[in-house]
């Protein structure tokens, strides 16, 4: 493989694995830019995305169970919020952490005891899986589609956020709470809404990530997910095109180590990231800096 092959090949695949994680930390932004809250169950969310698809294609055609999964992963998001986040809402910001962690750790141990910890098969997703050759570098078709599907769906989030009334509700929410909620605008409505939102693309984040690591156990979300909430800060959190960014820039930086022959360090890579942005630029890429009101 000459070297033009060779760089291509490392930046289709960063890209891809960037796109991955931009999925997931879109909901960690999102979540964050609402209600001021680390979301630490969204990376265990993606986790049972994939238990899903594992056990319900193995009883339904899988052009239903992908839709179904998508439901499915939306559901138990919601039913998260209601059930976790809801009736904290009021309390202080330490218990409603407290809160996602232990849902972190439910799900987690949930998953071990249906599964007896045993990692499970992902189903192969027809076409997505074929590998194809582009500009001369053999690849996976998932490899080209994810950056496609990724930039695709974030492009119809910013319209949504941007055009239409619910998207106006969630500026106004993220720009001030209680003055939105004084307006009469339906809060738990929102909320609602950002979580189906953060939780249907963690879903497709995971249809694409196990198409090309196809092992599903308890544990598996907690990397993608810590990298995900590492690009949400990178990018600057509660900001989406900067959350994507900076997953793109991650998941390219990530495989160039990998590449060099130090993938032992390509996730130390990302914790070193994080400590830096939050030394010399806490906000993030794109974060605007917070003003408290007195």
């Amino acid at each position: 493989m000459d070297s033009v092959s060779y760089v291509l090949q490392q930046l289709l695949t960063g890209v891809s694995v960037g796109g991955q994680y931009a999925l997931i930390a879109i909901g960690y932004t999102m979540v964050y830019g609402i209600l001021r809250l680390i979301n630490f169950a969204h990376g265990d969310i993606f986790m049972m995305a994939g238990f899903f698809m594992v056990y319900l294609s193995a009883t339904m055609p899988v052009y239903i169970s992908i839709p179904a999964v998508l439901l499915l992963t939306v559901a138990l998001g919601v039913l998260v919020e209601r059930v976790a986040y809801k009736p904290l809402r009021t309390a202080p910001r330490m218990s409603i952490m407290i809160s996602a962690i232990g849902v972190s750790y439910l799900l987690q141990n949930f998953a071990t005891y249906y599964t007896g910890g045993l990692p499970q098969k992902y189903p192969t997703i027809p076409w997505i899986g074929d590998n194809v050759n582009f500009a001369g570098v053999a690849t996976s078709r998932v490899t080209l589609l994810t950056p496609v599907l990724t930039l695709a769906l974030v492009i119809g989030l910013v319209a949504l956020i941007r055009y239409t009334k619910i998207g106006m509700a969630m500026r106004a929410v993220s720009k001030d709470f209680e003055t939105a909620q004084l307006m009469g605008i339906n809060i738990n409505g929102v909320i609602s809404m950002t979580f189906v939102i953060g939780s249907f693309l963690a879903g497709v984040g995971s249809l694409l990530f196990f198409s090309k690591y196809p092992t599903v156990t308890p544990t598996i979300g907690a990397m993608p997910g810590l990298k995900a909430f590492v690009a949400a800060v990178f990018g600057g959190i509660g900001s989406i095109p900067g959350a994507v960014i900076g997953a793109f820039i991650i998941g390219i930086c990530e495989n160039i180590i990998k590449s060099m022959g130090y993938p032992t360090f390509s996730d130390a890579f990302t914790f070193v990231l994080l400590i830096l942005v939050l030394v010399v630029r806490p906000t993030g890429l794109f974060g605007e800096k917070a003003t408290e009101k007195v």
